[in-house]
């Protein structure tokens, strides 16, 4: 090989990234990089392999697919939630802890929200959290049925909270604002739409504006998990 320059003209050779040792967990490690970058519609197996400095090929004896790769992902990303010994006297918060870390780890991760929204828990975390979060519900006298529809419809709310996050996300960067200046800006304009709607029409709305338009992500998200929580509360039996 030359050590000569390239001339000015001539596209410089692309350098290739050193080859890992494949295993699964290198391979879920250069998709959470894939997907930092890029976001869930730029992930692919063959981006996942360029990132691995090798071929797609070789990423099949590690991960089956896209699909299982991001089965992975999603169970990565609440590697680091835990979940307390069952306290039957503290079961209703013991709960919004557990969702609380939940919401947390996809909101540092909110491209695999919407993953996470067609992904049933079968990884060793998903699993983890799904038992303790059980164990939890059915000590505080939660009965069986409505302690895993419980669970189903918990974690719908919390990736739907985190993807709605995410999209607005988007919205941000596109505009090349800052967070609060987006939102000044969008909530000034919501503001003055729906008080120039006809007030016949829509008093309440009118008449109750600030009260729609209180509350950041934080309170929201907390407001309808303790309406979640409340309801499954109201079947528990006390043992």
């Amino acid at each position: 090989m030359s050590d000569l320059p390239d001339p000015p003209w001539r596209t410089p050779a692309r350098t290739r990234p050193a080859r890992r040792a494949l295993s699964q967990q290198a391979v879920v490690d250069a998709a959470m990089a894939v997907l930092g970058r890029e976001g869930l519609g730029g992930l692919s197996m063959r981006g996942v392999a360029q990132e691995l400095g090798t071929g797609p090929a070789s990423l099949y004896a590690h991960v089956s697919g896209k699909d299982e790769l991001l089965e992975l992902l999603v169970d990565r990303v609440i590697a680091d939630v835990t979940v307390p010994t069952p306290d039957p006297q503290r079961w209703t918060e013991q709960v919004k802890e557990v969702a609380w870390q939940s919401y947390r780890a996809y909101a540092r991760h909110t491209n695999l929200a919407l993953a996470s929204l067609a992904t049933i828990p079968t990884g060793p975390n998903a699993l983890r959290v799904t038992e303790g979060l059980l164990a939890i519900l059915l000590a505080g006298g939660v009965p069986a049925q409505q302690a895993a529809w419980f669970l189903d419809r918990l974690s719908l709310y919390i990736a739907g909270d985190a993807y709605e996050g995410a999209l607005f996300g988007e919205k941000v960067r596109a505009s090349g604002q800052s967070i609060q200046a987006y939102w000044d800006g969008l909530l000034a304009q919501l503001r003055t739409y729906y008080l120039s709607l006809p007030a016949k029409r829509y008093p309440h709305t009118q008449a109750h504006l600030d009260e729609l338009m209180a509350g950041g992500g934080d309170e929201r998200f907390g407001f309808g998990l303790d309406l979640l929580v409340q309801g499954v509360a109201a079947y528990a039996r006390p043992r």
